[in-house]
């Protein structure tokens, strides 16, 4: 059980990380796209790459951690019946995989492009979206 509250904490740790980088994420698209030449500069392409792993470590921590719980004999159809259950283990991680994949599409577009378009935009508030959605917001400030 040690193990698991190392895990824990360190997931728990990432996560205030991860807000700061979302944030800067959130304000620097807002720059680029608002600004006069839309150009990507290379602070967003640095803080969309940190983005990037800070999401892939937290899902990484995240996954050991879901696969250490399920392995102990997790009833799903008892999840599936409570919802704090059910966020925990199956629309929280979902939801983070899914935004995850999109700032790894997002990196990729940022690196190979020198101009903001709409659709990078509406991928990056779409990760957003889904990352204020599942994150844990009374587990971590609570």
């Amino acid at each position: 059980m040690e193990f698991y509250n190392i895990l824990l904490h360190a997931h728990k740790g990432f996560a205030y990380l991860e807000l700061l980088l979302v944030a800067v994420f959130l304000i620097l698209l807002l720059v680029t796209m608002f600004g006069y030449s839309g150009t990507i500069s290379k602070l967003f392409r640095k803080v969309t790459l940190f983005t990037m792993i800070f999401f892939h470590v937290q899902f990484l921590i995240g996954i050991v951690m879901l696969i250490s719980n399920i392995t102990k004999g997790l009833d799903m159809g008892a999840v599936m019946k409570n919802a704090d259950l059910r966020f925990t283990y199956v629309e929280h991680p979902f939801s983070m995989l899914i935004a995850a994949v999109l700032m790894t599409i997002i990196n990729k577009k940022v690196k190979a492009n020198d101009k903001l378009t709409i659709p990078l935009v509406s991928l990056g508030l779409v990760a957003i979206a889904l990352f204020v959605f599942a994150f844990p917001w009374t587990r971590v400030f609570g």
